[in-house]
């Protein structure tokens, strides 16, 4: 569970408190009245995937995104009592 202290502890010894968390590895839970209010993790690095060509998928390609999705009875179908006007 790590390190638990009081939100007036925390408050005035802040820094040391992050620095300490930061060399044990261990979160810092910070309690008011006796009630955990927050808890403070060590920042932990992950590696980012690439965002770019992240849609490089055949699933994503768009031939012609103009033409309709479904036939006409499917949309007839799918509208129950006039829900969505017709094109």
């Amino acid at each position: 569970m790590g390190k638990v202290v009081s939100v007036s502890e925390f408050k005035a010894h802040c820094l040391r408190l992050i620095d300490e968390m930061q060399e044990d590895g261990e979160p810092l839970t910070i309690t008011k009245r006796g009630k955990v209010v927050a808890e403070v993790v060590p920042k932990r690095d992950v590696p980012l995937k690439p965002v770019f060509g992240l849609l490089k998928n055949d699933a994503y390609r768009f031939d012609d995104p103009f033409t309709p999705v479904s036939d006409m009875e499917e949309w007839h179908d799918n509208n129950p009592a006039g829900v969505y006007r017709a094109p």
